[in-house]
């Protein structure tokens, strides 16, 4: 032993998540489209996650910790998680598949095909005030009640290496890629994917893609969580990267691991991403992938020298058709 501490997350993690989770979830296909490239003035690569179980690629981590907590403790009762839909899905899904019982707890105002999706997969819905701190007190309240254990959305390590089996399939198809764009909330995806990218190929950078208000790069640059405490949500269309600030855990892997920049995305141009998915690649996606899609085609010559080959996460696909941005707000589109 050379006194050297283990990293919470690393490739062997990665790995063994991806044997673990092998049959329950997609492997999801990586989509290319000229017009998008032509655009961009670069090759983009799309992870379509929006084609994973459940909707998005939730299901991946979720799995991968579930399915170790019934490993680990056979005499599991069940699981507990708070979400605003997406992580939600995958932790009921996941659940199921290993006949556990699971509460989620939501904040009021979730959208309706996310919770109807959940109920779909067996799951207990409860409702909280719409707030991070609302959310994790009642998580903890049945938690204590029931037994059930805690899966945390993105600070938990198992999650963390469920989602960086992204980067292991992106990166067997696509090995020469110079850039992955990340939409990124608490920031479970994001560090999944930069230490699997780190090992496999350290050459490539990956980048945070953000709504207004988060405020990730000038954490990242000073290596400080620089947010409120509590945390709050943030006013944007995307409800799945609505957190303002990124995990406790997430945050050190990400200081360490993914690049200082980040991509920071307006509501009106990640609908401008979403719609060009939707016309370009006859893909439905959600508003957070809509903003990894505007920054791979409008944003890349931001950082220097601009990548020549872009991965661009489509993080998930459950939109609610009848409430398309694009028709409930009142900006026009171009």
């Amino acid at each position: 032993m050379n006194g050297v501490k283990a990293a919470p997350v690393d490739l062997l993690h990665v790995r063994a998540a991806s044997q673990r989770i092998h049959g329950w979830v997609h492997r999801t296909p990586v989509f290319t489209c000229q017009a998008l490239d032509d655009m961009a003035g670069r090759e983009l690569y799309f992870k379509a996650e929006n084609l994973q179980k459940t909707g998005a690629f939730k299901a991946r981590g979720a799995c991968n910790a579930v399915f170790l907590e019934k490993e680990r403790n056979p005499n599991c009762v069940g699981i507990v998680t708070d979400s605003s839909g997406n992580h939600a899905q995958g932790v009921a899904y996941a659940s199921k598949c290993v006949d556990l019982d699971c509460t989620v707890v939501l904040p009021r105002g979730a959208p309706k095909v996310k919770c109807d999706a959940i109920r779909g997969y067996g799951a207990e819905l409860v409702f909280c005030d719409p707030t991070p701190t609302a959310r994790k007190k009642m998580s903890a309240k049945i938690a204590n009640e029931t037994g059930k254990t805690i899966i945390s959305s993105s600070d938990n390590y198992d999650v963390m290496a469920g989602q960086g089996t992204i980067a292991l399939e992106l990166l067997e198809e696509v090995p020469d890629l110079d850039a992955v764009l990340v939409s990124t909330s608490a920031g479970g995806m994001l560090a999944g994917i930069a230490v699997a990218v780190r090992a496999l190929r350290p050459q490539c950078r990956v980048y945070a893609v953000e709504p207004v208000g988060k405020g990730l790069q000038k954490c990242l640059e000073a290596k400080e969580r620089l947010w409120p405490n509590p945390s709050r949500f943030l006013n944007t269309i995307a409800d799945s990267i609505r957190l303002q600030a990124i995990g406790e855990l997430t945050f050190p892997i990400i200081c360490d691991y993914a690049d200082s920049k980040v991509f920071t995305v307006t509501d009106d141009q990640m609908v401008e991403g979403m719609k060009l998915t939707f016309e370009r690649m006859k893909l439905v996606v959600e508003a957070a992938s809509g903003a990894a899609v505007y920054a791979a085609v409008h944003m890349m010559d931001e950082v220097q020298p601009p990548p020549r080959k872009v991965g661009v996460i489509l993080c998930g696909g459950n939109t609610d058709l009848d409430n398309l941005p694009w028709l409930t707000r009142s900006t026009t589109y171009n």
